[in-house]
C-alpha cells in the first residue's frame, strides 16, 4: 500500500495537489450551542497547502447568522477562506430565506474562466456544478466542483448531466479534475464516472464522513489526463470540530 500523503509541499513542479472540503456553511452545532468555525476553517484551508481547493456548502451571505454571531466575516466566505495569493471563485447553488450558499474554488494559479450550471433534480434540493479553468505551470486544467443530491436516483441523473456538460464544455484532451461531495455510500457513482474516463486513486481509501468517526468516503477527487499519486484525509479533534466532513487531499502528476 502506498503511504498516505503528508501535508508538505511536493518539490516536483509537475505535481498538482487538489483538496476538497465540505465546510458545513462555516457553522457547527445546533440551536444555542452552535458555534462559528469559519475562522478556524480559514487557518485549516491554508494548512492544506493545495494548488486548488474545492469547497462545498459555502455561504455567500446569511442575514440570520450574521446577526447571531458577533465575529461573522465582513466578506463572503469564499473570499474570507482564500489564503494570501489565492483567487476565489464562487457561484450560488441554493437560495434560502436568509441568504444563499453554493460551491467555491480557491486557486494559487491564474483563473482563465469559470461558469455555473444548475443540476437540481427536484424542487427540494438546489444543486449546481462550478466549472473553472486554471492555468497550472503554463498549461490549462479544467476543474469541476460538485455537490450531488441526497437521493440515489437524483445522483445518477446528476452524473448524466455532468457527463453531458463535460462533453460540451471540456476539450477531449484537456486535463480534467472533478471533485466534491458526491453523497454516495456505495460504488455506483465511481463506476459511472469510470465509464467516461474519470478515475481516482484506488490503492486505498480515505474516509471523510462523519468527521468525528469517519466510516465512509463521501468526498472524492476524480481526474482525466492526470496520474493519481495518493490521497489523505487528516483526522483529529481540530478537524472534526470544524465540519461534519473531513477534508480530502489528493496529488496527481502530469
Amino acid at each position: 500500500m502506498t503511504p498516505a500523503l503528508t501535508l508538505q509541499r511536493p518539490e516536483s513542479s509537475d505535481i498538482l495537489r487538489v483538496a476538497t472540503y465540505n465546510i458545513h456553511k462555516g457553522v457547527q452545532g445546533l440551536g444555542p450551542a452552535r458555534r462559528l468555525e469559519i475562522h478556524n476553517l480559514g487557518l485549516a484551508v491554508e494548512q492544506l497547502d493545495a494548488d486548488i481547493v474545492c469547497l462545498q456548502e459555502v455561504r455567500r451571505l446569511n442575514r440570520k447568522e450574521q446577526h447571531y454571531f458577533d465575529r461573522w466575516p465582513a466578506v463572503p466566505q469564499a473570499e474570507y477562506l482564500a489564503p494570501e495569493g489565492y483567487e476565489a471563485v464562487y457561484r450560488t447553488n441554493a437560495y434560502t430565506r436568509h441568504g444563499e450558499h453554493g460551491n467555491a474554488l480557491l486557486t494559487r494559479w491564474p483563473v482563465l474562466g469559470h461558469q455555473h450550471e444548475d443540476i437540481s433534480d427536484h424542487r427540494f434540493e438546489q444543486r449546481g456544478l462550478l466549472h473553472v479553468e486554471v492555468m497550472f505551470q503554463g498549461r490549462p486544467v479544467h476543474v469541476i466542483v460538485v455537490h450531488l443530491g441526497l437521493v440515489p436516483g437524483s445522483r445518477v441523473r446528476q452524473i448524466h448531466q455532468l457527463q453531458r456538460f463535460i462533453e460540451r464544455e471540456v476539450p477531449v484532451r484537456a486535463p480534467l479534475v472533478v471533485a466534491g461531495d458526491f453523497n454516495d455510500w456505495g460504488s455506483r457513482i465511481q463506476r459511472m464516472l469510470r465509464g467516461f474516463g474519470l478515475h481516482e486513486y484506488e490503492e486505498h481509501r480515505a474516509f471523510t464522513y462523519p468527521a468525528r468517526l469517519p466510516i465512509t468516503q463521501l468526498d472524492h477527487v476524480y481526474v482525466r489526463g492526470l496520474t493519481p499519486l495518493g490521497l489523505y484525509a487528516p483526522r483529529g479533534r481540530i478537524w472534526w470540530r470544524m465540519s461534519d466532513h473531513l477534508p480530502l487531499i489528493a496529488e496527481f502528476r502530469w
